[in-house]
């Protein structure tokens, strides 16, 4: 096998079995730190940790690009939110979006030539597509209400979004042209927060149909529709996340009296406490092989960035500063 490190902006190959030993993957994550919120990268192990965007403004919400290439994000450096990307080592960022309104939210398209956001440029929130170099901006939502939380297909052919316009949040999908806009989950409760599984068969949500928020799962389609989580107590808080096998959920739930992460087959069985403790654990998160799960824990004082195997083991703290970390995104495995 032929390892690459790049130090310095060198590339340096070699061959050999220590090739296969190095851990090269990465997690985009926030951190305060600096006084302010910046965009940080570091190993899967917690070395290496950069400062990415280095700006006296604030940066949020890292997402990598599918080729591991570039990191799309939030700032107001430019004195309101805007989309904006960078390489993956930080250099030559992009702003996206020019407009005095607010831009958030940015998702990729599974092939890296487009992003999904959110935008107020029309008056509310609305789902907005730009080229991944700036060009070729389109509306894709018309609606007085709120549309929000774009979600691509794995194949890239269709968004999953949240709407307000039928006077409660409801699950849409749209064609990624903005076409064939349809009310996948029609229910007089709260429906919000879709994803995708990763094979495309199915889409996770949030509700509190049931009287309390629970975690669901439906075909594609909308059919089928099934509460997983199935528990008197909150299951969900917005942060659930699909294994790279679309198989496994990693849930956050109260059940055991405060937040801690809980992993779970997708029909509901094998449910498993994988975090302890006192204080909250959050936004748990998987490695792209699937065998780590990270999370955001303030077991030690203030939030900070954990790893632990999938099954709960092994937990690990991999920041380690007088200031809050979250929101870590794994960055895909290059191949």
């Amino acid at each position: 096998m032929i390892g690459v490190l790049v130090s310095g902006g060198l590339a340096v190959y070699w061959d050999g079995p220590e090739a296969a030993k190095l851990d090269m993957r990465k997690i985009a994550f926030e951190s305060n730190r600096d006084g302010n919120w910046e965009i940080y990268s570091m190993n899967a192990d917690g070395s290496q940790q950069i400062n990415l965007t280095k700006n006296p403004a604030d940066d949020i919400w890292p997402v990598w690009s599918s080729d591991g290439k570039r990191v799309a994000y939030v700032s107001n450096r430019d004195g309101n939110k805007e989309i904006y990307v960078m390489n993956a080592d930080g250099s030559r960022p992009v702003r996206l979006t020019h407009d005095p309104a607010e831009d958030e939210d940015p998702f990729w398209s599974p092939d890296g030539s487009r992003l999904a956001f959110i935008s107020t440029r029309d008056g509310n929130f609305e789902i907005y597509v730009v080229n991944s170099d700036g060009t070729g901006l389109r509306r894709l939502t018309h609606d007085p209400a709120e549309d929000s939380r774009p979600f691509w297909s794995p194949d890239g052919s269709r968004i999953a979004f949240l709407s307000e316009r039928d006077g409660n949040s409801e699950i849409y999908v749209m064609n990624s042209d903005g076409s064939g806009q349809k009310n996948l989950t029609r229910n007089p409760g709260s429906d919000f927060n879709p994803k995708w599984s990763p094979d495309g068969a199915m889409i996770g949500f949030v509700s509190n149909r049931d009287g309390n928020n629970e975690i669901y799962l439906m075909s594609a389609d909308g059919s089928k529709t099934m509460n997983v989580t199935r528990h008197k107590e909150e299951d969900g808080r917005g942060a659930f996340f699909w294994a790279p096998d679309s198989q496994q959920l990693t849930v956050i739930s109260n059940r055991d009296g405060n937040w801690q992460v809980y992993v779970m087959n997708i029909d509901g069985s094998g449910v498993k406490r994988l975090t302890t403790g006192p204080t909250d654990a959050d936004i748990p998160t998987w490695s792209p092989d699937g065998g780590q799960i990270t999370f955001v824990s303030g077991r030690d004082g203030h939030n900070e960035i954990y790893v632990m195997d999938r099954d709960g083991s092994n937990q690990k703290r991999l920041t380690r500063t007088a200031s809050d970390n979250t929101w870590p995104f794994w960055g895909p495995i290059k191949k």
